[in-house]
């Protein structure tokens, strides 16, 4: 018996040292740089040989509660994935086999150090936020596993050996969610905090009033929320073509948070050092506070809560009546007893000022006050709306629009039209937060149109985002200090639900937070894209639906008008994928020819292109028709010259290159209210057989297809004859957006000259939100085959 105990004990020795072997193997274990991907990217970062091991005997000591709170998002996520949780000490010291937390005096409010060794964890900051922020880096330390929603089995939670020295670049790093044009729930409102916070950002714009909902309640005005609060559910149709409320219809769609629910979110922001701003819009974009109460307008009249787009905003505050300064008062003061930020935003956009150039009280105001026009009015509205806020010791914070007519004088501007009313502002001694639409729109495509779901129409890709530097080059050295930071902002138009929301904001969210928190000088984008597809991993264990367009391929296509031919370059802004391609129309895969330089086509062809990475398909195939056709770079003559917003070139019509979905791309020539009527000279009488034009029908913004295309033939120029027309079926209501080719197919034909007229809808139909108005019609090419 002693034989065999003496034998179980030298096994246990054995298997211990093996243990502690194997464990010190494991810290032996060296990380690369390219397996280090912490976004946005650290001040400083200086990688070691070796690792750390956190296991479930490593324990988490920290100074006090607030530090306990900190460090359980990181501990309570190894519950979920490991199956055990850290212990947390509070108080005690620790010598190895630890994550410890120490305040370290005179550092920044949000930086931090980190250090692995492969005994021990430290990390020193000088306020909460540095911890907090240590330990979102520290979190995308661990493997992508630590994202995850069940047991990762097998798992090794090893941390680089590594020191980190880091701190943001501006002290505004923002997002702003519109919940007005579709209402998200308090828990998906947490979610969109969440996503904030792993990306170090601290402030969340919260778009909480618009036309289309009143989303807070404010309980001195009840009818704010039981009727601002619910629009008529129009969901089916396209936003800018939906029509007003009918009589009978009724409001079901919507929703509003209470003021629990908004102290819940405020105190959920908090934890996670994250800002909420509330916006309360005054004078314009207030259709629904309006339906509420009719009397704070101009008119006074009854108005219903808008479905969709409206356009121009005139149903807005009346600025000659002393009563709505009450009540916006009233409402700000409830807003103010919830919200502790310091800043209050009061929107100030897009105020069409036609009820105000018309209203007696509104005239009489302007008279009283001294003032030149409405444009000064409104400097008045804000400026009154300002010292409220100033006498609670709140700051105004407003879109760019509040310069007009004289800048209240301790407000705060958010420029969104450009940074010019940002450079502006911070000329006169303002501080400015930066949200240009080139950057910072996340409502815009992030790829071609064709392959992506419905969004506002323009373009701001990943690599865009990533050029955002809110200090505009234009800036002295006291003016740039005078720039908080920046801001992305998701209008929800378009974002139905938070899946969508989800789309929209990955991975432009971690682009935006890079661009504002690390360095202008340490920004590289082959530096960030590849770091990015460790993030893409967390995003994917996480469950986000994020936008893959990063790997769709996208075609440069040029015209050689001397040459007839056309070059073609491929690119993703994925630099590290391959891509793929056929020009006979099949499908293409992993055999496929691999794209290496721009080639050239002079036949028609269809290229279609895909992205392969490590062997798999990734992205969209992307699809493009190239018709090179008899009247490729032929003369063209116009009886009435497109609209000098839609010029194109003289080559636009006959350049074989059809236009996107993107009216705007430079493929399409468009005419207001007018037909197109044009001559095209084939230079010489030839067999014609096909006759066809490309248009465009993009409801939301007023284009429809014409309503007929006639075509005619001629040998000499003078004397046509008409040999066809083509005509459509297409509702002009409908709220897709599609390219139609309209045409006819002639025989046993022969001529020179070959006119087109498409004939333009003219005015918008009922129920359109054209109505009334002249349409546009678009056309990007004439194909004579």
């Amino acid at each position: 018996m002693t034989t065999r105990i003496f034998k179980y004990a030298l096994l246990l020795l054995f298997a211990g040292s093996c243990l502690t072997s194997c464990e010190l193997k494991q810290n032996e274990k060296t990380f690369t740089e390219k397996e280090v991907n912490i976004v946005p990217k650290p001040l400083k970062l200086e990688l070691g040989k070796k690792s750390f091991q956190i296991s479930s005997k490593t324990s988490f000591y920290v100074e006090d509660d607030a530090q306990v709170e900190i460090v359980r998002h990181l501990t309570g996520l190894f519950k979920t994935v490991a199956g055990w949780e850290p212990e947390v000490k509070v108080g005690e010291k620790a010598t190895k086999n630890a994550v410890v937390l120490s305040t370290k005096e005179g550092m920044g409010e949000e930086a931090y150090e980190l250090t692995v060794t492969p005994e021990l964890i430290t990390m020193q900051a000088s306020a909460p936020a540095g911890f907090f922020y240590g330990i979102q880096t520290l979190r995308q330390l661990l493997p992508v596993q630590i994202e995850g929603t069940s047991l990762a089995e097998n798992t090794k939670w090893l941390v680089p050996e590594i020191h980190i020295s880091d701190a943001p670049r501006f002290v505004w790093r923002g997002f702003m969610l519109d919940v007005s044009r579709h209402f998200f729930t308090k828990e998906e409102v947490k979610k969109v905090i969440d996503y904030m916070a792993m990306h170090k950002m601290n402030t969340f714009h919260w778009h909480l009033i618009d036309d289309q909902g009143w989303r807070i309640e404010i309980k001195k005005y009840p009818k704010l929320t039981e009727v601002g609060a619910w629009r008529v559910d129009h969901e089916d149709k396209q936003w800018s073509a939906r029509p007003r409320q009918q009589p009978g219809e009724k409001a079901t769609y919507g929703g509003f948070y209470t003021q629990e629910d908004i102290k819940e979110v405020i105190a959920y922001a908090k934890s996670r050092y994250i800002n909420v701003v509330p916006e309360i819009e005054m004078p314009a974009h207030v259709s629904s506070g309006v339906a509420a109460y009719p009397e704070f307008s101009c008119k006074g009249e009854p108005v219903t809560v808008p479905s969709g787009g409206l356009w121009p905003i005139t149903d807005i505050y009346c600025a000659g009546n002393d009563a709505t300064f009450t009540f916006l008062e009233d409402v700000l003061t409830e807003v103010m007893a919830l919200f502790p930020s310091p800043y209050i935003h009061i929107g100030g956009d897009e105020a069409t000022k036609t009820e105000w150039a018309r209203c007696a009280k509104c005239q009489k105001r302007i008279q009283t006050e001294g003032l030149n026009n409405v444009e000064e009015l409104q400097s008045y509205f804000v400026k009154r709306i300002e010292t409220f806020l100033n006498e609670n010791n709140r700051t105004l914070i407003g879109w760019d629009e509040i310069l007009e007519g004289g800048l209240a004088p301790k407000a705060t501007v958010m420029s969104w039209r450009g940074f010019k009313g940002g450079v502006e502002a911070a000329e006169h001694g303002h501080d400015v937060v930066m949200s240009p639409t080139s950057h910072c729109y996340f409502d815009y495509y992030q790829g071609p149109q064709d392959q992506e779901p419905p969004a506002f129409n323009a373009y701001l890709p990943l690599s865009k985002v990533y050029q955002f530097d809110p200090v505009h080059e234009s800036m002295n050295e006291e003016q740039a200090k005078r720039v908080l930071g920046g801001q992305a902002n998701l209008w929800t138009e378009h974002v139905p639900n938070f899946e969508h929301l989800q789309y929209m904001a990955f991975p432009r969210l971690a682009a935006m937070g890079e661009a504002l928190w690390t360095p202008k000088a340490q920004l590289n984008w082959d530096d960030f894209i590849g770091r990015m597809e460790t993030q893409l991993q967390r995003y994917d264990a996480k469950g986000i639906n994020y936008a893959k367009s990063i790997y769709t391929v996208t075609p440069g296509i040029t015209f050689d008008p001397e040459k007839k031919s056309v070059a073609v370059a491929l690119s993703t802004e994925a630099s590290y994928v391959d891509i793929h391609y056929t020009i006979d129309g099949s499908e293409p895969g992993t055999t496929s020819p691999k794209y290496s330089q721009p080639f050239a086509l002079e036949q028609s062809a269809t290229i279609k292109a895909v992205s392969v990475k490590d062997g798999k398909l990734v992205g969209k195939v992307m699809s493009k028709k190239i018709d090179l056709h008899k009247a490729t770079v032929k003369k063209v003559t116009y009886e009435e010259a497109p609209h000098k917003s839609y010029p194109g070139t003289e080559y636009t019509l006959v350049d074989c290159l059809k236009g996107s979905s993107n009216h705007s791309d430079g493929h399409w020539q468009g005419w207001e209210g007018k037909d197109m009527d044009i001559v095209i000279d084939l230079e010489k009488e030839i067999p014609v057989n096909h006759l066809t034009i490309n248009a465009l029908q993009k409801s939301g913004a007023w284009i429809i297809l014409p309503k007929e295309v006639e075509f005619q033939v001629s040998t000499d120029g003078e004397n046509f004859t008409k040999v066809g027309a083509a005509t459509h079926t297409i509702d002009p209501l409908s709220p897709d957006t599609m390219m139609k080719e309209l045409g006819v197919e002639v025989k046993d034909l022969s001529a020179r000259y070959v006119k087109v007229i498409a004939r333009n809808f003219g005015k918008g139909p009922k129920g359109h939100m054209a109505e009334g108005k002249n349409v546009w019609l678009f056309v990007s090419e004439v194909i004579v085959e």
